[in-house]
């Protein structure tokens, strides 16, 4: 992978160990936040500037500019949608 591109994969698609163990530390991480009383708007806007400012960092601003562009549309098609909580 260059570092101008990024990669299209998402969780549900993965075929990697590594990042379902990711994905299974944030999980937990986000759980106990909520348990400890914090808001769950606050904790998505903070997860993703942390995550928007570490793929400009890794990749550079126009691969992240142009990921970030394609997500609009995998939105609005419910790939990011628990099934039953699409409104």
């Amino acid at each position: 992978m260059s570092s101008t591109t990024l990669p299209h994969q998402d969780i549900a698609e993965l075929g990697s160990d590594e990042r379902h163990v990711a994905f299974s530390y944030l999980d937990d991480a986000w759980t106990e936040a909520l348990r400890d009383g914090l808001d769950e708007d606050c904790l998505v806007q903070a997860a993703l500037f942390t995550a928007l400012r570490t793929l400009v960092a890794v990749y550079g601003e126009e691969a992240c500019a142009t990921y970030v562009e394609g997500l609009a549309g995998r939105i609005r098609k419910g790939e990011y949608t628990i099934i039953g909580q699409r409104q």
